[in-house]
């Protein structure tokens, strides 16, 4: 693996993946970064690299749906890995325009793999970054394994479930070399503020409501962003071809749960007098379409094939993620624009603006 592609690497995943490699792996290659830079992509997340690692990393701005650009990335930069991240991923936006979501995550992931199947005699792994949400839901009790049938309930999980399987099929009918991952929730550094995690921190930050859907109780499992890097680098370099990994961070907690500790740890790193207690923003809204009410990943596979496990509690991970939103208010400013603000008062109310997804 010398010239490993990242699609979406502009996004919240793949800028901290291409950090990660750069930066705490033993991967001495080049890294090629490319990104339709959406409203979601932010290059300013990775603009140190280009002048730290000169001859280790390129930035090409292109749509993976676009079979010509992709070709010219391909060949141009001489790819013989792929990393593929680039989606659309976010739930109510799915709800609200399903189209975008087909064309980006079923037809561009399709486009990528005609371009690997046409190279496959260089390529070395097609690994595809896929979500537990194509399972569907869970009750009370049991966790996603990788034989779990499929039941996508929203637009954004069908449209992931159809690349799944896409990419599983080219694995055995063509021959490529691809492994699949399905990951939980994940949060952290440089994730979009249309997400719970960031949204709740940004809007407790400035007294505006926290929007909730129903009444909290939907149950996610949290996976640190950089503990997914670690699981990612471990696949790409030693994971089975043609397996699927589940990677969760086993901490489970209601979306209520969450809002409530960041609301806690923001009273204790900056506690505002006009504010007040956070607890008090706290606004249930009228609950998500479809709403699924649990999510949880079984890990055993991965932590018994590659020894991975969660470096991270979801306490110090979430101290953690607040602390870099604390730390880097320029980044936040200039990524929260008038569009996305103009999405947050339709979707939440113009309280709830700037923000983004009320519950995960």
């Amino acid at each position: 693996m010398e010239h490993l592609l990242v699609t979406g690497g502009c996004g919240f995943i793949g800028a901290n993946l291409i950090r990660f490699l750069l930066e705490r792996t033993p991967f001495e290659g080049r890294v090629v970064n490319v990104d339709k830079l959406t409203y979601a992509g932010n290059p300013e997340s990775l603009a140190d690299l280009a002048e730290r690692f000169p001859r280790r990393y390129a930035f090409v701005q292109a749509d993976i749906g676009d079979p010509a650009a992709m070709a010219e990335v391909f060949d141009g930069q001489g790819i013989d890995a792929v990393c593929h991240l680039a989606a659309e991923s976010h739930v109510d936006r799915s709800i609200v325009a399903p189209g975008g979501f087909v064309q980006t995550n079923v037809v561009g992931t399709l486009n990528l793999l005609e371009l690997a199947r046409a190279r496959r005699g260089r390529l070395v792994r097609f690994h595809h970054v896929s979500t537990d949400e194509v399972y569907g839901s869970l009750g009370e009790t049991g966790r996603f394994m990788e034989t779990t049938p499929y039941g996508p309930n929203s637009p954004y999980a069908a449209s992931k479930a159809g690349a799944d399987h896409l990419v599983r099929a080219y694995g055995h009918t063509y021959g490529l070399p691809v492994t699949i991952t399905n990951c939980s929730n994940n949060y952290g550094p440089y994730q979009f503020p249309e997400k719970l995690i960031p949204l709740m921190i940004l809007n407790a930050l400035e007294g505006r409501p926290l929007p909730v859907y129903g009444r909290g109780a939907n149950v996610r499992d949290w996976l640190f962003v950089e503990d997914h890097c670690r699981a990612l680098w471990e696949v790409l370099t030693r994971g089975r071809v043609g397996e699927t990994y589940n990677i969760g961070g086993d901490c489970e907690r209601r979306n209520l749960e969450v809002v409530e500790r960041i609301c806690g740890l923001l009273d204790e790193m900056a506690p505002e007098a006009r504010i007040g207690e956070r607890r008090r923003l706290i606004t249930f809204v009228v609950d998500r379409p479809g709403h699924d009410y649990r999510y949880a990943i079984d890990c055993t596979k991965l932590q018994r094939e590659l020894g991975w496990r969660p470096a991270e509690s979801f306490e110090s991970g979430l101290r953690r993620t607040v602390r870099w939103y604390l730390e880097h208010p320029a980044w936040v400013a200039r990524v929260r624009s008038g569009a996305y603000r103009e999405w947050v008062a339709r979707q939440y109310g113009a309280g709830a603006a700037p923000g983004g997804e009320g519950a995960a």
